[in-house]
């Protein structure tokens, strides 16, 4: 039914009025933002309840939107002054405020961010060089368990700490095969890939995907049957974002023993550290999948020396028991030196804590604390291993780190197993056989107070080195890089598919790639929902 203009303007005084702290500054929104005024004008206007949709839509003038911007910027890099932020930021708490955010949004000129966990390295969930709308899911983080038939459907908006500690409420022997870092947000982690300690027996997390609860952007809900084979393919390792919001993923749970069992060994180059490392290139990714051995590589002074060493810390977890575990390494790799004695026997989640680096002994309730989480400082970027890099190319990348001030951090995580087994075009998500292992690099910034001061920047042209150092020994044509370690260096043109290549085709290869960009061009070909290295349209 219509309503008068003079009621329609009165219910939209008193939206503002529920925007700001005050009349002033409501008048302030109305001279200087008209454009977050049409905005709210739109939303409203297609809303019954006006009160409750001011509590979930906020513009810079109300005192919670900088908190709610910032609380889930993950990267401590992008919380300053000059960071672009968003003109409106949507908390939506049910799908029809999404609907309508994505209609006003395109009436009124604004591009879309959709942020879940806010992990994303460049921040392209929550800044922008552009006037946008941030939907930010984190009211939507839903997750119900059916133990029975081992699945799980998760909202958008959870993450994966959330998802992990509610299966485990329900069950101490399924688990779903996804990331580390709890304060993952499960909308853009299954998007990109995900992996962690279960993909070498069960597959990344997207492969484990089994139906999804989807928005286009015409705001039409689809599910895997509706949406088609192809966008179902595409969301799954090709970013969802560039297709849509994941309102929901169904999950195929998998099955875990009651207890796993861990083991750190610490090496420095004195102990030997390179010889067994170079054996790892060839034992952890042909090992028994049920073993998973990572590897974590920095500097450290040696004591209280001015001398320097390169110390790996390899971490493993195996699903099942220690003496199995122990009889396999003196098998398969004794110079790793596990004994009996340095494993310990701990839950999957559990485990998880500890890989994730906090103390053994912390409640487990820490991974549904998003405010325990830490963030991160940092610049990250990502290589994958084909063949073995021989020990004098390990004294190179050793002698680069020695050259840092030790803010690097590097780290190998092992392929092989079930990761062999997909085809590298049965998702998005390319990097399966002949992987033998994808390898981190990281800077971080701690101590600076920004990511510009000269130290910083020392930092990152030092990772720029390595980067260039480390050509000659990673994966060729392409050189291949993970979308979920978003890398704005990579190159952000997209006006043809010559430019849009550079970066595409490293993320996905080039058979990939281009059925992603056909699958753009057919779902959203105006290419509404875009940032730096969305999938283009031509």
């Amino acid at each position: 039914m219509k309503i008068s203009l003079l009621s329609s303007s009165l219910i939209f005084v008193v939206l503002i009025l529920s925007f700001s702290d005050s009349w002033a500054a409501a008048s302030y929104v109305l001279d200087e933002t008209p454009r977050s005024e049409d905005f709210i004008r739109c939303i409203q206007s297609n809303s019954n309840n006006v009160t409750s949709i001011s509590k979930l839509i906020f513009t810079p003038m109300n005192a919670s939107f900088l908190p709610i911007w910032q609380v889930a910027v993950q990267n401590l890099r992008f919380l300053k002054p000059s960071t672009h932020k968003p003109s409106i930021i949507v908390t939506p708490v049910e799908e029809t405020l999404i609907q309508k955010t994505l209609y006003c949004a395109k009436k009124h000129g604004y591009e879309i961010r959709i942020r879940s966990g806010g992990h994303d390295g460049e921040g392209l969930s929550y800044t922008a060089d552009v006037p946008f709308v941030m939907i930010d899911l984190t009211n939507m983080r839903s997750i119900k368990v059916d133990v029975a038939k081992r699945t799980a459907w998760v909202q958008g908006g959870a993450t994966l700490g959330e998802l992990y500690y509610t299966i485990t409420q329900k069950s101490d022997t399924l688990f779903f095969p996804a990331g580390l870092c709890p304060g993952v947000g499960v909308g853009g982690h299954m998007g990109g890939g995900g992996y962690g300690n279960h993909m070498r027996k069960y597959g990344t997390a997207a492969d484990n995907v089994l139906n999804v609860r989807f928005m286009d952007v015409n705001g039409n809900v689809l599910n895997k049957k509706s949406m088609g084979k192809d966008l179902f393919w595409a969301i799954r390792g090709g970013g969802a974002s560039s297709f849509g919001i994941v309102l929901a993923w169904k999950l195929r749970l998998v099955p875990v023993p009651k207890k796993v069992t861990v083991f750190v060994v610490t090496k420095t180059l004195e102990q030997g550290a390179t010889k067994i490392f170079n054996k790892y290139q060839y034992v952890a990714p042909a090992i028994d999948r049920n073993l998973h051995i990572r590897t974590l590589m920095f500097g450290r002074y040696i004591g209280n020396t001015t001398k320097k060493t390169v110390v790996l810390t390899f971490q493993g977890v195996y699903q099942g028991t220690r003496d199995t575990l122990v009889s396999l390494l003196d098998q398969k790799f004794p110079e790793l030196g596990v004994t009996r004695d340095i494993c310990e026997e701990m839950t999957t989640l559990q485990s998880t804590i500890l890989f994730w680096g906090v103390p053994r002994s912390t409640a487990v309730e820490i991974v549904t604390n998003r405010s325990a989480i830490p963030k991160v400082n940092s610049i990250s970027k990502v290589d994958y291993v084909r063949t073995p890099i021989p020990i004098s190319g390990l004294r190179k990348i050793w002698r680069k780190i020695l050259e840092n001030d030790g803010s690097e951090l590097l780290g190998s995580n092992p392929f092989g197993g079930r990761m062999a087994e997909y085809s590298e075009t049965a998702i998005p998500y390319p990097h399966r056989a002949g992987v033998l292992y994808q390898l981190f690099k990281n800077v971080n910034f701690n101590g600076q107070t920004s990511d510009t001061t000269p130290i910083s920047l020392r930092r990152t042209a030092w990772l720029r080195s390595l980067e260039k150092l480390l050509t000659p020994y990673v994966s060729k044509n392409p050189r291949e890089a993970y979308s979920n370690y978003v890398d704005l260096d990579l190159g952000v043109g997209n006006a043809t598919y010559e430019e849009a290549s550079v970066w595409g085709e490293r993320y996905w290869k080039r058979s990939n790639f281009r059925k992603l960009i056909r699958i753009k061009a057919k779902v959203d070909p105006k290419n509404f929902l875009r940032h730096p290295q969305s999938i283009p349209v031509f």
